[in-house]
């Protein structure tokens, strides 16, 4: 085979699919290192060389980023024919638990903002040496029997 010199008719450029994409270049490789995308052939002179199915799998990668899905889950997608070939039944149990861990991270979010709403609207501005912001990045107050430092009671 020789070398590519018209990329439209043997494939994409790494260049071209990642504008087609959206996905930069680095992540790119970074998906082909790590495995999440496979490899795609390349030309007498190693350089890759991009046809439908990689571009396909490139934009569910970055959809399935864009919803929060971590590389693990998106990869467990893939594993299981994503795009296109996938069990609905076997995707809807990783979309249900990514779900569940959103519905968590909301929940601690509104408790979040009702600590810091609070803070802040018992906080008077004056120079006082005790101010209920500084307070509660100082000593975080027990909520419903944890810490409420940080989301999930992660200190």
């Amino acid at each position: 085979m020789g070398d590519v010199t018209n990329s439209r008719a043997a494939g994409l450029s790494i260049g071209e699919v990642s504008r087609m994409t959206g996905v930069n270049i680095e992540t790119i490789r970074y998906y082909e290192r790590v495995g999440v995308l496979p490899a795609p052939r390349r030309t007498e002179r190693g350089r890759r060389v991009y046809g439908p199915a990689e571009r396909s799998v490139l934009a569910f990668i970055r959809r399935g980023r864009e919803l929060g899905f971590s590389l693990d889950e998106v990869r467990a997608l893939l594993s299981l024919g994503a795009p296109g070939n996938a069990s609905c039944a076997e995707v809807k149990e990783i979309a249900s638990l990514h779900l569940a861990d959103i519905r968590s991270k909301l929940a601690d979010l509104a408790r979040l903002e009702r600590l810091l709403a609070d803070a802040v609207s018992r906080c008077t501005g004056d120079e006082a040496p005790l101010c209920p912001v500084v307070d509660i990045l100082v000593e975080p107050p027990e909520v419903e029997g944890r810490r409420q430092g940080l989301p999930g009671g992660r200190e």
